[in-house]
């Protein structure tokens, strides 16, 4: 029941004052036993085209993904499932249902989004434990959204895909949440991924908004990749004429 587990798109660990949160989500695509493909979370909408190149550099067509998993529902975890038509959509059902009790407009839900994904006959609803897609599991970790799943993939690498359990490095550490439905609650959580992430070494854990993380020698977590984003901008009155920001730490004033 081996899965090996990749990043297609890098989770940011970052707001604008003057957009809102960025939803610069993590996305992985997990490959396993009996040729079956997996897509951890799906990203925000925007991110359609990157996702679709990024499957095809590694060979993967949307087609082809036998099963997405789908950590919580806030739109940039789940606004790109309908991209994979062949999929299982494997939700937290629990957070499904509180979901479509919220009015419309509510922050942070994409309402017509999570509609259209209940009445699929795709949907599969999740709880702890087996997920029905052999070699992995989850387990609850409510705190950033009521009934949020990580889940965790056996494989030569063991790897976590937490998402906004911990969203970034900080949180981990910290035990505190930025973003939080419940501190306590929340803070228990975090608690719990750090302890699982713990149990095996070697384990990979795939953040919601950060690189891939490792348990360095001195017991904290440690980056596996260098973080990438580049912002393209047009101020000028010519297309030709394009600005670049770096906006990780490198580029940081």
């Amino acid at each position: 029941m081996s899965w090996t587990v990749e990043t297609l798109i890098q989770g940011y660990p970052g707001k604008s004052k003057q957009q809102g949160g960025l939803g610069f989500s993590t996305v992985a695509l997990a490959r396993g036993p009996g040729g079956r493909i997996a897509v951890l979370d799906t990203g925000r909408s925007g991110a359609r085209r990157l996702i679709l190149d990024r499957l095809k550099a590694v060979g993967v067509a949307a087609e082809a993904v036998t099963d997405v998993l789908v950590t919580h529902l806030h739109y940039d975890h789940v606004e790109n499932w309908p991209m994979f038509r062949n999929a299982l959509i494997h939700v937290p059902g629990a957070e499904l249902d509180y979901a479509l009790r919220q009015p419309e407009g509510a922050p942070l839900w994409p309402e017509f989004c999570l509609r259209a994904l209940a009445e699929n006959p795709r949907m599969r609803r999740l709880a702890e434990g087996e997920t029905g897609v052999p070699g992995i599991t989850c387990f609850e970790a409510p705190g950033h959204s009521p009934y949020h799943l990580v889940f965790v993939l056996e494989g030569a690498a063991r790897t976590i895909f937490s998402a906004d359990v911990a969203k970034n490095r900080a949180e981990l550490a910290t035990g505190v949440a930025d973003m939080t439905m419940d501190a306590g609650v929340h803070r228990a959580s975090i608690a719990r991924l750090n302890a699982v992430w713990r149990e095996k070494p070697g384990t990979v854990l795939l953040p919601g908004h950060d690189v891939a993380l490792r348990i360095g020698a001195d017991g904290q977590p440690e980056a596996m990749e260098a973080r990438v984003l580049e912002i393209q901008a047009w101020f000028g009155a010519s297309l030709d004429d394009v600005t670049r920001f770096d906006v990780t730490e490198r580029g940081a004033s």
